[in-house]
């Protein structure tokens, strides 16, 4: 970890801010009387919990109606990825495929050393209502909202969520921070110089959509500003104190418009404050030449005078994203089995069809 991730982690952590994060933090915190019936059928070592998707917030064109019928999407966060696992086969084995008969350890060492570093199981019927439920552990997703190693977990995490367990672990919630910070700096780099509130949030969802192959084949083309436009107030609750920290954005909050001034001080800024694994691929596209690499201080200053600044940034970002993306969904076919699988695939095909029309 760098100084400059460490100098920032520090910043979020005091008793008071991490209580004002859990209490009322940038993320919606649930009523558990909504979802303790789903809850309650898992067993204990869940550190967190969140849902979130077209089952949990509306999207364009949906009623109240539909979105109580959507499939939730739950994350599980647990210290010990085999321990969890091993309890919850023995609780849930109807959850999981035919992976279980190898036993809970491989179980948790798919999960952990391939895809995106989380294990789904999906279409399983929980107190009246279809769920999918990924569990990843406590360090990697850390990794993830700090570097975003694969914007997987993180990038959902961009959007509006509900939390059903509050994450305790002072350093989750300053990562989970830092990750919402890190989506700021990577969209301002993206946008022009005025844009909407509109606008910029669309561009922060868009940063876990850019480079997923299912974007092409398998999902509603639509999805981003669906997504967007029926949740802006809560996109605003999740951004609108970092945007009024963020000293290189003027936002006019009546008229709904942001303006930003991009030159080399508020570029090197911005590229200087972007994740780990961002950086490292900005430095990948910038010196293709064999040989001693240069310093990535150096290659953000050439960046910061680049006019094709933000080219450089949307592809290393989507390089992430396509790597996790395919990774994960190969082997979510192992996961989740062939049927599960299929039937998940073809309902995303029908979303995307009927979004064409």
């Amino acid at each position: 970890m760098n100084w400059r991730l460490l100098s920032r982690l520090s910043v979020y952590s005091t008793k008071t801010q991490l209580r004002q994060y859990t209490a009322t933090g940038n993320h919606q915190l649930s009523n558990l009387d909504n979802y303790g019936a789903i809850l309650e059928q898992f067993p204990e070592g869940i550190q967190m919990a969140f849902a979130y998707g077209s089952g949990v917030f509306k999207q364009q064109g949906q009623s109240d109606t539909q979105v109580k019928k959507n499939m939730i999407d739950l994350i599980f966060v647990v210290d010990d990825s085999y321990k969890w696992h091993h309890k919850n086969i023995k609780q849930n084995k109807k959850h999981y495929s035919c992976l279980k008969y190898f036993g809970a350890k491989q179980v948790a060492n798919i999960q952990e050393k391939y895809g995106a570093a989380v294990y789904f199981n999906t279409k399983v019927q929980c107190a009246g209502r279809e769920i999918k439920y990924g569990v990843i552990s406590t360090k990697q997703l850390i990794t993830d909202l700090l570097d975003w190693s694969t914007l997987y977990v993180s990038g959902r995490m961009h959007k509006p969520i509900r939390i059903l367990i509050p994450p305790t672990k002072t350093e989750l919630c300053s990562a989970m921070q830092i990750n919402l910070e890190n989506a700021i700096h990577a969209a301002l780099l993206l946008l022009p110089e005025t844009f909407s509130e509109e606008e910029l949030y669309e561009q922060i969802a868009a940063l876990s959509y850019d480079g997923d192959f299912r974007m092409k084949f398998g999902e509603d083309k639509n999805k981003i500003t669906n997504i967007v436009k029926p949740n802006m107030a809560y996109f605003r609750k999740l951004y609108e104190q970092i945007l009024l920290k963020e000293e290189h954005v003027k936002w006019s909050i009546k008229q709904g418009v942001l303006e930003q001034y991009p030159n080399q001080v508020s570029q090197f800024h911005h590229l200087n404050l972007l994740p780990k694994t961002v950086q490292s691929n900005l430095l990948a596209c910038m010196h293709r030449r064999p040989g001693k690499y240069p310093d990535l201080e150096e290659i953000i200053r050439q960046l910061a005078f680049d006019s094709n600044c933000a080219d450089y940034v949307r592809q290393s970002i989507a390089e992430i994203v396509k790597e996790s993306s395919r990774s994960q969904s190969i082997k979510g076919i192992f996961s989740a089995g062939i049927v599960k699988s299929v039937l998940y695939s073809s309902r995303k095909v029908q979303k995307m069809m009927d979004s064409k029309k």
